[in-house]
């Protein structure tokens, strides 16, 4: 692949920093200073992101639906002909639904688990309630509106993972995404990584890989509710393998550095949710000169996915191929 970019597909926007959940398997909620992407700066790259020919928009976070002025940067991305998807909590649908319906394309739920589980991972008392009633909010205004779920699988939730598809579908969703929880990466706040200790509170053991197979093979029955394959399923065992070391990492098939991007609140912007930043949108710069910048180069000509270290214990991947249609529906992290 070469190392300039001459389209960007997809890019991953974080509008908005800090978290309205607690969850066991990620710190980003532990930000107390709060930063959110203003409609002005958003403004200023849009003559970038048409010249990368961006074609979908991915609000990620963080918590999208914190940020004070949500849609009016919606308005502008889809004033520009983008789609848009949502990835959110889903402790604020309700609040938002006529306005996610009008200016959003879909949305991407989490879900960890049936109610009890899911509340035990969020770390937010009635949290299922508040997604179920969500999910209902936008179904009563669009029966038909495309809302799916993800799942990250850990420790807490790894038995419990046939449950997880029948409260989706039980829910009215489209279909369900299932990746698995990222340990060793200084992705969603976590400077430095998890020391050992910390990663075991969302690691498996090995009696809980030998469950996680037999509930992974029970999913690769269930047919395209389950959004993976029955291979990307089984990596993620896998995944779980190797952190106990029992099998080789294994990196995915992936090209998000060359077809993807992530910018953040603070206008760091990385080749994807895992390895480290390439450069950082100022005042005086914009995305397209980051993302043609010498370190953005550089870090596209030396990177071998099948060798990298991050990319060998990712738990992500994205395969997009040119003129092939956008992905269908689910987790892009």
């Amino acid at each position: 692949m070469t190392s300039t970019l001459d389209r960007l597909p997809i890019l991953i926007l974080s509008p908005h920093n800090r978290c309205n959940c607690r969850c066991v398997m990620c710190d980003i909620w532990k930000s107390t200073d709060a930063r959110e992407i203003s409609l002005d700066e958003l403004n200023a790259h849009l003559d970038s992101i048409e010249s990368l020919h961006v074609e979908w928009i991915v609000l990620s976070g963080g918590e999208p639906l914190m940020h004070s002025d949500l849609f009016r940067l919606c308005a502008a991305i889809k004033a520009r002909g983008i789609r848009i998807t949502l990835l959110s909590t889903g402790l604020l649908l309700a609040r938002h639904a006529d306005n996610i319906v009008r200016s959003i394309d879909d949305v991407i739920v989490s879900l960890d688990g049936p109610p009890a589980v899911h509340d035990h991972i969020r770390r937010v008392p009635g949290a299922f309630e508040k997604l179920a009633q969500g999910i209902a909010a936008i179904r009563s205004l669009r029966p038909g509106y495309p809302i799916t779920a993800r799942c990250t699988v850990q420790r807490l939730n790894c038995r419990s993972l046939v449950d997880v598809v029948d409260t989706a579908f039980q829910l009215g969703l489209n279909g369900i995404s299932f990746l698995a929880a990222d340990l060793t990466s200084e992705a969603f706040n976590r400077p430095g990584g998890w020391q050992l200790p910390r990663q075991s509170d969302v690691a498996l053991s090995k009696s809980d890989v030998i469950v996680l197979e037999g509930q992974i093979e029970a999913l690769s029955t269930v047919g395209n509710f389950v959004l993976e394959t029955p291979a990307k399923l089984r990596r993620i065992v896998r995944h779980f393998h190797a952190h106990l070391e029992q099998a080789e990492s294994e990196s995915p098939r992936c090209n998000a550095p060359w077809v993807s991007a992530v910018v953040e609140t603070n206008g760091v912007v990385r080749p994807c949710f895992f390895q480290p930043p390439i450069g950082r949108i100022t005042p005086g710069t914009s995305l397209l000169s980051v993302l043609q910048s010498k370190e953005a180069l550089a870090f596209r000509e030396g990177l071998d996915v099948a060798v990298n270290p991050i990319c060998r214990r990712c738990v992500c991947s994205l395969n997009w191929q040119p003129r092939r249609p956008l992905p269908t529906i689910q987790r892009l992290s």
